[in-house]
């Protein structure tokens, strides 16, 4: 990948912990490149996940190849995708994509053009990592622990804030209705929301010269990082809640504070804290670090770059 330090960073992050990501950038960025970049710096299958995934696609429409065995799957349904579609089910219910997408990646290119209805059926599975389907005659329930990762343009026309030259031509309001499309609460379930700016044309010239570490690298890497997460609970950072959480991401009283302080200038829920706190013990792993350090926060919270410009907006909105 040539360029985009901080997408590349935030992508070693999200594979390390298995946060969900949300990019946001101008048409031709390379946001789609980068999320399907994204499964060959994945760790391995277990041999757990390996059968979980392959049940799964037993019994959906899709059938299961030897050839796929543990290979994390990577799901990317178009935008006209109907919730049917997506979280599963039928006279005779079927696993959708996000159950297909178990162990894996679900990837929603051009997120604010998917139905509303249809994301908010994502907000119950992301919380609790499987989805029951009830009909009249029969009921079922499907896991579905997925990594999501979305991408967006920043306004209907793609260019606002682009350095390119290309100015924006949305008004206030069309860009409020477009960011409108996804629903705040399943934003807060989004550990991350990235920026992704337009490469320079330099850069595009450089040829290999661009290009960063292998994949190869890098997962090794996140595996190692991994290993360090459940060897200490036994699960993912991602999926780290209640007591698990309170003793893996213990704060000292600035940190507490700095945190605190972040959340009221920015809005942020206790959801948005708790994906704070675990976003911030991944960043600390990728260091070889046992303590949460400011640093690690600090980036942790700039890593939620979407309640930062909703904050300005709303700030602006006020002052008009």
């Amino acid at each position: 990948v040539k360029g985009q330090p901080q997408a590349k960073r935030a992508l070693e992050i999200a594979a390390a912990g298995g946060h969900s990501l949300l990019m946001i950038g101008p048409p031709g960025s390379g946001k789609s490149m980068l999320a399907r970049r994204l499964p060959g710096i994945l760790p391995e299958m277990s041999e757990a996940e390996a059968l979980e995934s392959a049940a799964i696609l037993s019994v959906s429409n899709c059938g299961f190849s030897a050839e796929f065995w543990k290979m994390r799957p990577f799901r990317s349904p178009h935008h006209t995708a109907s919730g049917v579609a997506l979280v599963g089910g039928g006279g005779n219910p079927k696993p959708g994509e996000i159950s297909l997408a178990h162990n894996g990646i679900l990837f929603l290119d051009e997120l604010p053009e998917f139905d509303r209805k249809v994301l908010e059926v994502l907000r119950e599975p992301l919380e609790t990592g499987s989805i029951t389907i009830s009909r009249a005659s029969r009921q079922a329930e499907f896991p579905a622990r997925f990594q999501l990762v979305a991408a967006m343009n920043p306004c209907p026309c793609g260019h606002l804030g682009d350095d390119s030259g290309q100015g924006c031509c949305c008004s206030g309001d069309q860009v409020a209705r477009y960011r409108g499309r996804i629903s705040g609460p399943l934003l807060d379930r989004i550990d991350m929301h990235i920026e992704v700016p337009r490469l320079a044309p330099e850069m595009l010239a450089n040829g290999d010269q661009a290009a960063g570490e292998t994949s190869a690298r890098v997962r090794s890497r996140i595996e190692t990082c991994r290993q360090r997460q459940l060897l200490r609970r036994g699960r993912p950072n991602a999926l780290l809640d209640g007591r698990r959480l309170e003793q893996a991401c213990p704060l000292e009283t600035d940190d507490q504070r700095l945190v605190f302080r972040a959340m009221e200038q920015l809005g942020l829920s206790a959801r948005a804290y708790h994906r704070i706190l675990r976003l911030a013990r991944t960043i600390a792993d990728l260091s070889d670090s046992a303590q949460i350090q400011t640093a690690h926060l600090d980036e942790a919270i700039g890593d939620r770059r979407l309640d930062r410009r909703n904050c300005v907006f709303r700030s602006m909105s006020q002052n008009w």
